[in-house]
């Protein structure tokens, strides 16, 4: 596939691919497509909302689906009912702060809020939360992959540029990682003490 046909793909399938990327879990599709926006294969303003609406609508059908069928959803995957259980476990102590910081844990961006979901979090409240989160998140992963995506192409070659952009994405990848499994301890620490 030549270059040409990759731009074309992404001007007329970008939208789409980035709402249902961002549906579920989201930062690399988002941080491409900030590329793709920093580049003018797509608006920059659609991509931002594009992306917080997918995570944003997402996230919601996760928490509905938690207080429709909470538990029947966790009995799908051994994987999914171990996290859920540490999840229902913080969110009665630290509801506010998960729900803020949800999509920036990895590996439970679709936990928490089926979780909330079962643990009865007001709908309000959730839906005001995650609002926010998704905001936050919009800004920091298309403020990223805008901001880099001009630096990395403008400096290097196509190919380069590729490979620095699956460097960028791992190291946030991983970055979010780190942070997710100090907060996780702090949290279950503070858990622990009382």
């Amino acid at each position: 596939m030549d270059l040409a046909a990759i731009q074309q793909a992404i001007t007329e399938h970008g939208y789409w691919a980035l709402f249902v990327g961002t549906f579920f879990e989201g930062e690399t599709f988002f941080m491409l497509a900030g590329i793709a926006a920093r580049k003018g294969l797509l608006n920059p303003y659609y991509v931002a909302l594009v992306a917080m609406l997918g995570g944003f609508v997402g996230d919601q059908i996760f928490f509905a689906l938690g207080r429709w069928r909470g538990a029947e959803v966790f009995t799908w995957s051994s994987s999914i009912a171990r996290k859920a259980v540490e999840a229902r476990r913080l969110i009665r102590r630290h509801a506010v702060l998960l729900i803020l910081l949800s999509r920036f844990l990895i590996g439970l961006r679709m936990v928490i809020p089926l979780a909330c979901g079962m643990a009865g979090i007001p709908a309000w409240r959730f839906v005001l939360l995650n609002f926010i989160s998704a905001l936050a998140w919009c800004l920091v992963f298309g403020g990223l992959g805008y901001l880099f995506g001009g630096i990395i192409f403008d400096h290097l070659d196509l190919l380069k540029g590729l490979q620095m952009v699956a460097v960028l994405v791992l190291a946030v990848l991983a970055i979010s990682y780190v942070l997710m499994k100090i907060i996780k301890r702090r949290l279950m620490k503070g858990e622990d003490s009382d």
